[in-house]
């Protein structure tokens, strides 16, 4: 009734898009799974030349909410805490969101280990922004990207790599004598 309430919709209309309310919640799981999940296994495989540009492709889902909503994640994943049934859903997400990044790690030569610890340092790095509700501004946020990268690939991003990164989010970074070009 709320959700009805607030599409301006009669309980009786809600139930023109939906049988009941078990079809609801399934095609939410199937959107979240659709999206957040399927988002960020198409980032993990994404054409990139280097490490550090893969990483980016990936960081792309953090910074681009059509790619990756973190809010509809943080939604799912406190109604885990309530349903036996969608904390399987997120443990299988979760499962295949490593292994997704630990593949990538390894098509870029890391050993299975290496590539599986580098997958973990990313996924729960951005799990925990979600859970704890981080806010950060995006000047902050993009001046941390270099070093984010660093952490989980081993190797700083090209200048050129970050400048393109940094204009598929329309942010400007400042100035900082850079006399390279692309």
């Amino acid at each position: 009734m709320p959700l009805a309430k607030k599409l301006s919709l009669s309980r009786t209309s809600f139930y023109w898009f939906f049988r009941d309310r078990e079809e609801l919640l399934a095609a939410l799981i199937d959107r979240w799974r659709n999206k957040n999940t399927g988002n960020l296994l198409r980032q993990c495989e994404a054409y990139a030349e280097t490490i550090t540009e893969a990483v980016l492709n990936v960081i792309d889902c953090w910074l681009n909410q059509e790619l990756f909503d973190a809010k509809f994640e943080f939604a799912v994943r406190s109604w885990a805490l309530q349903s036996s049934d969608v904390s399987e859903e997120i443990d299988r997400a979760d499962e295949e969101r490593l292994a997704g990044l630990q593949g990538l790690f390894i098509r870029f030569g890391y050993d299975e280990l290496a590539a599986d610890v580098r997958a973990r340092a990313v996924y729960l790095t951005q799990i925990g922004y979600i859970t704890s509700r981080t806010k950060e501004d995006l000047s902050v946020r993009m001046k941390r990207i270099p070093q984010y990268v660093f952490i989980f690939s081993g190797h700083l991003p090209d200048p050129r790599e970050i400048r393109r990164f940094s204009a598929r989010h329309q942010f400007s970074l400042p100035d900082q004598g850079d006399a390279d070009s692309d």
